[in-house]
Order: C-alpha cells, then sequence, then structure tokens
C-alpha cells in the first residue's frame, strides 16, 4: 500500500511538474530568448531594421504588442474556425476511461445510485399499471444491468485504447 501511495505521490508530482514547465517555463524563456535572437542576430545586422528599433527594449515591447493579438486570433482560429480542436478533443474522449465507466466520487456514490432508484420505483409503478410495453420493459432491464455494471466498476461501450491516427 505505502509502495502505492509513493508511486501515485511522484507521479503526481511528475504531471505538476510537466504542467508547469510545458506550459510557463518553457513559454516565458522560448519567448524571451526568440526576441533576443531576433534582435540580436538580426536586426542588429541590417542597419535599415536598426534604425527603426535602436534599442532592444522598443523591439521587444512592439514584437510582444503586435505578437500577443497575433496569438490570441490563432488561438481563436484554432478552437473556432478550424477542424483541428475537434480532433484533439476527439482523441481525449477515446483516451479518457471516465467517458466509459463511473468517475469516483459524487457520480458513483450518489447520481448513479439515485438514477438507478428512480428507474426501479418507475418500473414498477409502470408495471403495476400495466403501462408497460414488452420492449420498453426490455429497454428499462438493459439500462438497469447496464447502470449496475457500472456501479461494480466495469465499462460501457469500447474504450480505444489505442486510437487510430
Amino acid at each position: 500500500m505505502g509502495l502505492h501511495l509513493s508511486f501515485r505521490f511522484l507521479t503526481r508530482l511528475w504531471y505538476y511538474f510537466r504542467i508547469g514547465y510545458a506550459t510557463y517555463l518553457t513559454f516565458l524563456i522560448g519567448a524571451l530568448n526568440t526576441l533576443t535572437v531576433l534582435y540580436y542576430l538580426l536586426i542588429r545586422n541590417v542597419p535599415a531594421l536598426q534604425t527603426v528599433f535602436p534599442r532592444f527594449i522598443f523591439f521587444a515591447v512592439i514584437a510582444v504588442g503586435l505578437g500577443m493579438p497575433l496569438a490570441v486570433l490563432t488561438g481563436w482560429l484554432h478552437i473556432k474556425a478550424t477542424p483541428a480542436w475537434v480532433s484533439e478533443v476527439d482523441i481525449g474522449v477515446e483516451a479518457n476511461p471516465y467517458y466509459y465507466k463511473l468517475a469516483p466520487g459524487h457520480q458513483r456514490e450518489v447520481f448513479t445510485p439515485a438514477s438507478l432508484e428512480v428507474l426501479r420505483l418507475v418500473k414498477r409503478l409502470a408495471e403495476r399499471e400495466g403501462l408497460l410495453r414488452p420492449e420498453e420493459e426490455a429497454r428499462i432491464n438493459e439500462l438497469e444491468e447496464k447502470m449496475e455494471h457500472l456501479l461494480k466498476g466495469g465499462y460501457i461501450g469500447r474504450p480505444k485504447l489505442r486510437a487510430a491516427i
């Protein structure tokens, strides 16, 4: 048990490290590196550009002032106007096991058991009143079996372990 908790703790630290490093540190370092390389290797060696940007700070302010709106526009296009984001979400759904099984917590402990009880109650009431047709009863029974399977930790559907390209 202790080894499992230590491994879990280490994997959580690794995940936080990757997010912090990839999202924040490399972005900052990459942006500063790009500005520095562009200025000192390009602008300082082209006299016409050096007259427009005599100091690094002027170049950096203008580059950031133009680059940020351009990056926002590119991000907006990526999310709203291209199929790229839809593909990313599709891959995330295929890879996430919780689209095929119950997540721990309120979903498993409260909502699904409550839904199952309501389903059983409605089924009993409908049976007593003679309102259930055979095909409806079959669908309800199938739902009941699936909910019980999920509550036992099973999967519904087919999670794609290795999604196709």
